[in-house]
């Protein structure tokens, strides 16, 4: 299968449910119209179908024996943002949009889920089309409590982001940790009110604030290796009411991003660290606090298998050897939760093209993606699950029965 042919049979289809999921964006767990979509297209293929975790869809497709199982995943949610773009597929609902690519994640894996349907009886085993809720606010783990692992057991798993930070053309596909855990946290520090002409009969949380700011900063400096990646952002802080009283309370919330394994409640990592110097620094200052850490996600860690093998479909489908290149990063990704229960990939497809204007970050207002990109993305999906299938039995994860 040649990129030149994928994109003269499917192109104007997979650009067209992009835009079409992209001038609808719905928010994580209210993604119904989307859903709706997926299901009646999977449906329409003679995949088998059924609803997980309120709006996920999961399509199985079995081809000539039952096993073994791969897993390819899309994400379905959209960002709170409104959106500056100026194109006739710009989001039609307020103050929402697709900012981070996941329209055309969805678009993909549908055109993917055509063309190997089609395909059905060259594929030696079963693969799950999983459409995600939610990832922005770790909607992954609903779906494995609700057993999308499950029923036939998936034996390994593939993702694939769009990434602006990678020029098109290229993909980027990485061993080992690519993607930060995420711990988002809140904290209250509570102190005494009173006049800032009389600060003395005072206990002033601001300066606690401040003082809690400065000195956490020395947990990715001074007590964990610069080996190990590690990221403390404050990113609200929230308090007082007028320029001459000293508030009763301050607010602060951020978060904690780190590119190694760290279980919440070992020491010494770096929310344990986050706590034990926040109660320290509020007791300096004579005030109490009240922490409050989420693990949104875990590290993204790609298997080394399933890499290798993602890395020889790259081959394939990109003429150009140094058009696969590495790539990590802080962000978060909860596709995490399933690379941590089976061998998984994730693959970051260049579309970031500064003459379009799609190198905008993820996220922001005017984030858009290079559509040409998308016929390599599909073929990535289809050449990486055949691939799989043909070197199963020499992938030392699988166990034959």
């Amino acid at each position: 299968m040649k990129t030149s042919k994928l994109k003269a049979e499917h192109a104007a289809e997979l650009i067209e449910l992009r835009r079409d999921f992209h001038r609808h964006p719905e928010l994580g767990f209210e993604e119904f119209r989307t859903a709706d979509i997926i299901e009646k297209y999977l449906t329409a293929l003679g995949i088998a179908t059924q609803r997980i975790a309120k709006t996920g869809v999961v399509g199985i497709l079995r081809g000539a024996r039952p096993e073994p199982v791969l897993m390819l995943r899309a994400d379905m949610d959209a960002l709170p943002i409104e959106e500056e773009n100026d194109v006739d597929y710009k989001s039609q609902n307020n103050g929402v949009m697709h900012a981070c690519g996941h329209d055309a994640h969805m678009a993909m894996l549908l055109i993917a889920a055509k063309i190997l349907a089609a395909k059905k009886k060259e594929i030696a085993g079963t693969i799950k089309f999983v459409f995600q809720p939610n990832e922005e606010i770790a909607g992954a783990v609903h779906m494995i409590e609700e057993g999308v692992l499950e029923n036939p057991k998936v034996n390994a798993a593939m993702g694939m982001h769009v990434w602006t930070p990678v020029p098109s053309e290229k993909i980027a596909i990485t061993p080992g940790p690519v993607m930060g855990g995420l711990d988002v946290f809140k904290v209250t520090i509570h102190g005494k009110g009173g006049h800032t002409g009389m600060p003395e009969d005072a206990v002033d949380p601001i300066i606690a604030a401040a003082a809690v700011i400065q000195t956490v900063q020395v947990i990715q400096t001074r007590e964990i290796s610069n080996l190990k990646s590690t990221v403390i952002m404050f990113a609200k802080i929230k308090g007082g009411t007028k320029s001459n009283i000293i508030p009763g309370k301050v607010e602060l919330e951020g978060s904690i991003r780190f590119l190694y394994p760290s279980g919440p409640e070992d020491e010494s990592q770096p929310a344990q660290r986050f706590i034990r110097i926040v109660e320290q620094v509020c007791q300096t200052h004579r005030c109490t606090c009240d922490i409050d850490i989420v693990r949104e996600n875990i590290p993204l860690i790609n298997n080394a298998e399933m890499t290798a093998l993602a890395r020889d479909t790259a081959v394939e489908v990109f003429s150009d050897p140094d058009s696969i290149i590495d790539n990590q990063t802080m962000g978060s990704e909860d596709f995490s939760e399933f690379s941590e229960r089976v061998p998984g990939v994730l693959m970051f497809l260049g579309t970031g093209n500064e003459n379009i204007g799609s190198d905008f970050s993820h996220h922001h207002p005017r984030f858009n993606i290079d559509e040409d990109t998308l016929p390599l993305g599909v073929e990535m999906w289809v050449r990486s699950a055949l691939k799989f299938f043909e070197k199963s039995g020499r992938l030392t994860f699988i166990k034959r029965r």
